[in-house]
């Protein structure tokens, strides 16, 4: 009996596995550049699909964090002048002002490296506004206002970016809350201190009050399950406009006041 020469039959097994890898290999490749243009990819079911998260709101915050780093830094170099420091006085009360908080904030949470450590260019920020303010000084009490808004928009950037920090690293939310408002208020507080004056934390209008309230609303926005990029932008513009009204109206905590008379 002749043996026929020829392939051997392929078993329906392997057959199959084959085809299921050939077809596999264009759908890996498809999902591969699905994910590098930032479109929707499927997952584990050719219908089922979930979108990427949104970038917007972290390139906003980002955006605004540049701005208002610059303008804390300019208002600190003002503070540092109006103490008649020298150049590198101004550079570090700049320096402290703008990237205080934030600082403070990663120390207190274990957060290393630090901001300006990890992104060294913030620092270059803050340095160059800082030289930049002492050459137009004399025109910045004409920018009063426009500092003021940068200030508050600044204030609530910090916040949630304090928040978001805090949150993703696991943190209870009464420590996310207060991440934040150390993110937004403390570079303010750790400038007065060292130009030897009070805080304006503790005796202007509503401040260390509007980033807690911004940091509780977004906390419960997310516990709500509002999607994050709507919170961030809502809180954003919430507590944005609730300080700008503080300023407004001058609304502010109760003051204790004490005299100590002797009789």
């Amino acid at each position: 009996m002749t043996r026929r020469r020829g392939k051997r039959p392929t078993p329906p097994n392997s057959q199959a596995k084959g085809q299921r890898e050939r077809h596999r290999i264009p759908v890996l490749m498809q999902a591969s550049c699905l994910r590098a243009i930032g479109a929707w990819v499927p997952r584990a079911h050719p219908r089922r699909f979930r979108p990427l998260p949104c970038r917007m709101p972290a390139m906003l915050l980002s955006l605004i964090y540049l701005i208002a780093i610059t303008a804390e830094a300019m208002t600190g170099a003002l503070s540092a002048g109006r103490r008649r420091m020298d150049l590198f006085g101004v550079v570090i009360i700049a320096s402290v002002t703008a990237l205080g908080g934030g600082s403070l904030r990663d120390i207190v949470l274990g957060h290393y490296p630090l901001g300006w450590v990890k992104h060294p260019e913030y620092l270059g920020y803050t340095i160059g506004a800082a030289i930049v303010a002492t050459f137009v000084a004399r025109w910045m009490h004409h920018l009063r206002r426009t500092f003021l808004w940068l200030d508050a928009l600044g204030l609530v950037a910090f916040t949630l970016i304090g928040c978001a920090i805090a949150r993703e690293a696991g943190h209870a939310p009464v420590i996310v809350v207060i991440a934040g408002m150390l993110t937004g208020t403390f570079g303010g507080v750790l400038r007065d201190v060292l130009c030897n004056e009070i805080p304006l934390l503790f005796h202007k209008e509503l401040y260390a009050s509007v980033s807690l309230l911004t940091g509780a609303a977004y906390l419960l926005l997310l516990h709500a399950g509002v999607n994050e990029s709507t919170a961030t932008l809502g809180c954003l513009g919430g507590g944005f406009l609730l300080r700008l009204m503080a300023i407004r109206y001058n609304w502010d905590v109760p003051k204790f006041v004490y005299r100590d008379e002797v009789h």
